[in-house]
């Protein structure tokens, strides 16, 4: 069996999109929120928790650098400050796959808690 390698990544920094092409033909587009939010670092997937900690207010959030990490994955750093976490190739082709169902879900927790994907720094008016 043919390990799962990239064969395309390039971050769309207009879009905030990074593309991702694998040698068994898959391509992803994933948003850099949609990555931010679900980092697989232990800040964001917890210790052993079964439900990621929730992350919002990410809706903005940028890309600053993509590194590879071995053969295996990238590392990413966002513009947030978040920084950690390793995204494996299976990783990314699993939540490339399942985007759909992963943004619904997040949605909903979002919801469920009262949260908002918006930056939540209050801005203020001088008059």
């Amino acid at each position: 069996m043919t390990p799962l390698l990239p064969t395309k990544i390039h971050y769309h920094k207009q879009s905030k999109e990074l593309e991702i092409g694998f040698n068994n033909q898959e391509n992803y587009r994933l948003s850099a929120e949609f990555l931010r939010i679900h980092s697989p670092s232990a800040e964001v997937r917890g210790h052993g928790q079964q439900i990621p900690k929730l992350q919002y207010g990410k809706k903005n959030v940028s890309i600053l650098n993509i590194e590879a990490a071995g053969n295996y994955a990238l590392k990413i750093s966002f513009d947030d400050g978040h920084d950690t976490g390793l995204y494996s190739w299976d990783y990314l082709s699993n939540i490339g796959k399942n985007q759909q169902e992963l943004w619904e879900i997040y949605l909903q927790r979002l919801d469920e808690a009262g949260q908002s994907r918006e930056n939540s720094i209050i801005q203020t008016h001088q008059i």
